[in-house]
């Protein structure tokens, strides 16, 4: 009893957690893009962008650890949690987008004749603002749950989003105290920078989700060596590694044994063994094998990785 209430303590104080850093980003959301229209300021704009790509993520990680315990169903047989790959997918292509028109945007200051020159007083007031809310909402989140990987990545999310708010305030004191037009659109370019690597890895981490490639962490030839070390094993092949979402790897394989584990009824230890070896040593959430008799690959189609 007292391990399922520590559990549960887990996550309450995480979703807990997650829930007040987004009503912190979300609120200050609105302030910065009603800052961004009144001054005129773009860095304004484009750091309420990557704010907005902060809530996003923020409530995802809120959805996914509020859904990472329902059960599965017949129709959705690993449940729901690629879900938030879905969402990854939907946050990368905003953040690059939001990345390319701020970028653009600035281009076209720069290059303007008669240069916009925001208010420098307001720009400063909404990006201190934005600046003291994300280190109010990192805060929130660095005491959560360090197992929690939701915890872990809404963490770095709002970590992120703070050079863009340090940014935007540089700018505005630059505004202020030389008159320097050009400092908003030089910030929005340095925010547009900061937002792209971010979208490329994260659209790299959901293609490689939605195309079912192993995990970078997964060394598929070395997990084939360990199993083949378990004692009745001949052979491993038709091996497959994939993950539902990130931090959630799934293996099968086909398993040749001797005749002798068959034949003293140990297919049972054997499954326990296998699995525990993917367990504790690979750390792999799921794994299904297919025991069969020492040379049933030989009547089978050509073994798979």
């Amino acid at each position: 009893m007292d391990a399922v209430s520590h559990d549960h303590g887990h996550g309450a104080s995480t979703k807990g957690r997650l829930a007040i850093a987004f009503a912190i980003v979300a609120v200050v959301l609105v302030v910065q893009v009603v800052g961004a229209v009144f001054s005129g300021s773009l860095a304004l704009l484009a750091d309420a962008g990557h704010m907005a790509s902060d809530a996003i993520g923020l409530l995802v990680a809120l959805i996914a650890s509020a859904w990472a315990s329902r059960p599965a169903t017949d129709r959705h047989t690993f449940g729901f949690r690629r879900v938030e790959v879905l969402a990854a997918l939907f946050n990368g292509v905003l953040l690059t987008v939001v990345a390319v028109v701020v970028a653009i945007e600035a281009i076209r200051r720069l290059t303007a004749a008669d240069p916009h020159e925001p208010l420098g007083i307001p720009m400063l007031i909404v990006a201190g603002i934005g600046l003291l809310a994300n280190v109010a909402a990192y805060l929130v989140l660095r005491g959560g749950d360090r197992r929690s990987m939701n915890m872990r990545g809404a963490t770095l999310e709002v970590l992120g989003d703070l050079f863009g708010s340090i940014a935007a305030v540089v700018a505005g004191v630059v505004l202020i105290t030389t008159g320097f037009a050009a400092a908003d659109a030089i910030a929005s370019l340095v925010i547009a920078a900061l937002i792209v690597p971010r979208a490329a890895l994260l659209l790299r981490d959901v293609v490689r989700v939605l195309t079912e490639s192993a995990p970078r962490e997964t060394d598929v030839t070395l997990i084939r060596e360990h199993l083949l070390e378990t004692p009745g094993v001949v052979a491993v092949h038709d091996v497959h590694v994939w993950a539902i979402t990130s931090g959630a790897p799934v293996f099968t394989a086909h398993v040749e044994c001797d005749p002798e584990v068959f034949a003293s009824g140990r297919t049972g230890e054997m499954l326990e063994s296998l699995g525990a070896c993917l367990h504790g040593h690979f750390d792999v959430e799921h794994s299904t094998f297919q025991l069969e008799p020492a040379g049933h690959s030989e009547r089978e189609e050509p073994a798979h990785r």
